[in-house]
């Protein structure tokens, strides 16, 4: 579910600057374009949640994943600017709803694993993302159409996400033991004091929604200039400068396949503070590299470094006093995506108004920012099955802590929906 819902929008982003090109847009023109795609995932992403509890975690991410494909086949075959911006709309309000719900079913089975492997959830989104990435560099190639490309490409994975979704079920009696009882949503209490703890709480939030932010910076930047830069500032021939967001994406993987354990062994503090350093080291490498094969180089130090920063976002959110169970991560979830709003316009307009070179600085900014948040945010060890994860009984079905005997983490119903 994940790795499908990885590649299906990524094959379209090295066919960007034939895009570009044929609808004659400038920079900026094209850096408001492409936020089609985040202002459609912004409006959407708060009723994902309601859509799960209504269609099912798994109906919700297969139907989901068919009508993403269709939306950016739409959006190859548009002839014109406004039909392609609306595709991305659609596609990205629907990208949404569908990551929601694959995390949503990620964590059930956590739960039933009984220990932590979303990490390794999101290298296979980040191993799906550089797969389509190849995908759309090889049809560049190829002087394959780009409707031709997303049309094959949209009914091969999306039949795949649904066997995914068959194959993803979880067993009845298994969910029944994640159930949240009633009484956990009343744990909240009423009144000034919990005024002053949801203050309190969204005063711990917002840092981490910025953190998240910079670790999708880097995504962002990837998907949507990766392949303008390598091509003109630094001179890379078309099918070559199309591998930048594989290169950035495959070390993002590597890096959330790292995660886990790294995490295990220095702690949630450490890892995403050498991760935004990383971002920062890597961009500037971008910035200052004299030749192409340099620029790669750095692509790839930046999307290591940005591999557990929004793991370790949302795992603290979750972890927020003051905040009813899920909330955090939902409202971190919805927030991030405002970022995606932000850098590649940013971007753009400084690129107009001086370099694109000049302009691929905003992550060495960004990486110095998520390395502060981390160091002064993030918990320095990493918590342990008795201080809040699922533990296992003597057959090995997940049971909650003690502490937390009335829900599961995250707020999952039987019905695979967020309490949030």
């Amino acid at each position: 579910m994940f790795f499908t819902n990885g590649v299906l929008f990524s094959a379209l982003l090295p066919r960007y600057p034939e895009i570009k090109a044929d609808f004659g847009l400038s920079n900026s023109q094209f850096g408001l374009l492409v936020i089609a795609f985040p202002v459609g995932a912004l409006v959407a992403a708060g009723f994902g949640g309601r859509i799960i509890r209504r269609v099912g975690t798994l109906r919700t991410n297969g139907y989901g994943s068919v009508v993403l494909a269709s939306a950016l086949a739409v959006a190859a075959f548009s002839d014109t600017v406004w039909l392609f911006a609306a595709a991305l709309v659609v596609a990205g309000a629907v990208d949404s709803v569908v990551d929601a719900a694959q995390n949503v079913q990620g964590v059930v089975a956590e739960q039933w694993r009984g220990r932590s492997v979303m990490n390794s959830f999101h290298a296979l989104w980040s191993v799906g993302a550089a797969t389509g990435g190849v995908i759309g560099a090889a049809a560049a190639a190829a002087d394959v159409a780009p409707s031709t490309q997303m049309l094959v490409n949209g009914v091969v994975w999306a039949l795949v996400a649904l066997l995914a979704c068959r194959l993803a079920a979880v067993p009845l009696e298994v969910r029944d033991t994640l159930r949240v009882e009633e009484e956990h949503h009343k744990a909240v209490p009423a009144g000034g004091a919990d005024r002053s703890a949801r203050r309190h709480a969204w005063r711990l939030l917002l840092p981490l929604v910025v953190l998240a932010i910079c670790g999708t910076l880097v995504e962002d930047v990837a998907n949507n200039w990766a392949v303008l830069f390598l091509g003109h500032p630094a001179g890379a021939p078309t099918a070559i400068a199309g591998l930048g967001l594989t290169v950035a994406l495959g070390a993002q993987f590597v890096g959330r396949l790292l995660g886990d354990p790294m995490t295990d062994r220095w702690g949630r503090e450490a890892v995403a503070r050498t991760g935004g350093l990383l971002i920062a080291a890597g961009a500037l490498l971008i910035v200052t590299s004299p030749v192409y094969p340099l620029a790669f180089a750095g692509f790839a130090v930046a999307g290591f470094g940005c591999a557990t920063l929004v793991p370790a976002a949302f795992a603290a959110a979750g972890r927020i006093p003051g905040l009813p169970e899920g909330t955090g991560i939902a409202i971190l979830g919805w927030l991030m995506r405002i970022g995606f709003l932000v850098t590649s316009p940013t971007i753009g307009w400084l690129s107009d108004l001086t370099t694109l070179r000049a302009a691929m600085l905003v992550p060495v900014a960004a990486g110095l920012v998520a390395a502060l948040i981390a160091h002064s945010q993030l918990p320095r060890r990493t918590p342990r099955p008795r201080d809040g994860l699922v533990r296992a009984d003597a057959e090995g079905v997940p049971t909650p802590p003690d502490r937390a005997a009335s829900g599961a983490p995250g707020g999952i119903t039987p019905s695979g929906g967020s309490s949030a």
